[in-house]
């Protein structure tokens, strides 16, 4: 019995399993019972009597040949279409605002939109439709045919009848028009023309077909496969004709056999050719490669686990046999990591270990020297790697590279203590020179700050700086100013905001010290480079 969960059999009990079913097939055993009490014919094959792994059957049973998903409850009966239940006479609550149905709302209405709906004029109120549900089975869902009936097809050939009349009064009526047409013309040689190229025009029917165009049905199409010229009538059409037959390409008796009954040869007819050459190397290639080859793993899988007493068969259970195959694939590896991880664990794993630099690279220049007697004499210590660039190459009578000095967040020279890249190389005499500046540099700020430490304080005052002719005795009022500030804000904002500006406002000409002090602090300087940050 096949289940999810197999459970082994030792051999002896697979034999003992074995021999009751060949005496159960003799009739020395009497047959299986299933759950219900019923025989189980013993020659019935395996595949068939076995349940599928995943009914989890627990006991033999053939009851998952049967129609074991079968519900009651299932129906096939469709929908009745424009039934209807109830016709009210007015408007009841809950009801469609356009029609006054109950069994749908005005977004669902299908019928056409009314000027003023059911709910306020309280007539022609729509009857209720019949809603139904039920629940189909698996054949009432694919059904295409399902609630459909055959007396709406005379609907359907009332249509095509309808349209064929109006196409035969239409040519009727050209027919007329022409004949009223050729009555009409004068000239006698033109109306004989006329005439026979207008009856003929009126003789062709759209619904029949030319003789020439009916005999062309019987044709049979010959299709032209070769460069010669030559046709095929029949529909197998197996191979082109100008390759080579398989048995055609090695003519010797003791080469590779060809079955003509299934076109096969499995064996490579020429072995000893170039392989870039071949363009068919036997049936067993595509054998032994693939998706083929992946089957074949399988297939042996689940007869040597069937030999071993695991309960697996590779007809009968296709989806068991392949999740066992897959569960054993991941044991195996687990094992065989397993199995690695100890093995380094107890002898240590050379591939992981560092190598010298040397080796990975491929390359080095360190310099060693050996005796006679091969102790190294020097070249032992480990000398830096040299780099792509240049390196120590002095410029300008530099006796040492740019960068090799560093002072006050600068690079520079250290020969000449330089800053400057490119600069020719001063050596002591401008070291010196460099350091008598900075001295003297140092010796003039301080006699300036002496200087000023001795002259007085003067009053601190906040003088306007916004015209051109400024007293002398002009100082601001801090509040007022402030004051202004807030005014030149508002006013700023009520030009971003136009929407804010008020239909009355008072306008006052009186300008201050103090406003325009506001407006110069406030006001945009287009050459200021941080103006963007500002507002």
């Amino acid at each position: 019995m096949a289940s999810a969960t197999v459970s082994f059999k030792s051999r002896e009990d697979h034999r003992k399993q074995l021999e009751l079913e060949e005496a159960r097939k003799a009739g020395l055993a009497p047959a299986e019972v299933d759950e219900d009490g019923n025989e189980i014919n013993p020659h019935i094959p395996q595949y068939m009597s076995s349940a599928p792994w995943y009914l989890n059957a627990e006991r033999p049973s053939l009851k998952h040949q049967r129609k074991w998903k079968s519900d009651p409850n299932y129906t096939k009966s469709w929908y009745d279409r424009g039934a209807k239940i109830y016709q009210a006479d007015c408007y009841r609550k809950g009801a469609c605002e356009n029609c006054g149905a109950m069994t749908h709302d005005k977004k669902s209405c299908m019928e056409r939109p009314r000027n003023i709906g059911a709910k306020w004029t309280n007539m022609h109120i729509a009857p209720d439709e019949k809603v139904e549900s039920f629940e189909l089975d698996y054949d009432g869902k694919r059904d295409r045919w399902n609630g459909y009936e055959a007396s709406t097809y005379s609907r359907v050939i009332e249509q095509y009848e309808a349209r064929e009349e109006a196409r035969r009064k239409f040519l009727k009526e050209q027919q007329l028009k022409k004949l009223e047409g050729k009555n009409s013309l004068q000239n006698g040689e033109n109306a004989a023309s006329d005439d026979d190229e207008d009856e003929e025009d009126l003789k062709i029917d759209e619904a029949k077909v030319d003789e020439s165009k009916q005999m062309d049905f019987a044709k049979v199409e010959k299709r032209v496969r070769t460069t010669g010229g030559g046709s095929t009538g029949t529909v197998r059409n197996l191979r082109i004709r100008e390759d080579t037959a398989k048995y055609l390409l090695n003519l010797d008796v003791n080469s590779s056999y060809y079955d003509p009954k299934t076109r096969s040869m499995r064996e490579d007819p020429l072995p000893d050719s170039d392989p870039n050459e071949k363009f068919y190397s036997g049936d067993n290639q595509n054998r032994m490669n693939g998706q083929a080859l992946d089957f074949k793993q399988l297939n042996i899988h689940a007869w040597e686990a069937f030999e071993k007493g695991q309960d697996i068969h590779m007809q009968a259970a296709p989806s068991q046999a392949e999740l066992l195959f897959k569960n054993y694939k991941i044991i195996k590896e687990k094992l065989e990591h397993k199995t690695k991880d100890s093995i380094i664990e107890k002898y240590g794993n050379a591939a992981s270990e560092e190598l010298p630099r040397e080796l990975l690279l491929g390359q080095t220049e360190r310099e060693i020297e050996y005796d006679r007697a091969g102790r190294i004499i020097k070249g032992q210590e480990a000398s830096l790697p040299r780099s792509k660039y240049e390196e120590d190459v002095f410029i300008n009578n530099h006796t040492a590279v740019w960068g090799s000095w560093w002072k006050d967040f600068q690079w520079g020279y250290k020969c000449c203590k330089q800053t400057i890249h490119n600069s020719y190389c001063t050596g002591l005499a401008g070291i010196e020179a460099a350091e008598a500046a900075t001295e003297l540099m140092k010796t003039n700020m301080a006699r300036k700050e002496a200087t000023q430490d001795n002259t007085p304080e003067a009053e601190e005052k906040q003088l306007a700086t916004w015209g051109t002719d400024v007293p002398d005795n002009l100082v601001l009022d801090k509040k007022l100013l402030a004051e202004a500030l807030k005014k030149e804000d508002e006013r700023k904002k009520e030009e971003r905001d136009e929407r804010k500006r008020k239909y009355n406002v008072k306008w006052n000409d009186e300008v201050t010290a103090e406003d325009m002090e506001a407006y110069r602090m406030k006001r945009t300087h287009h050459d200021d480079p941080m103006k963007d940050f500002l507002h």
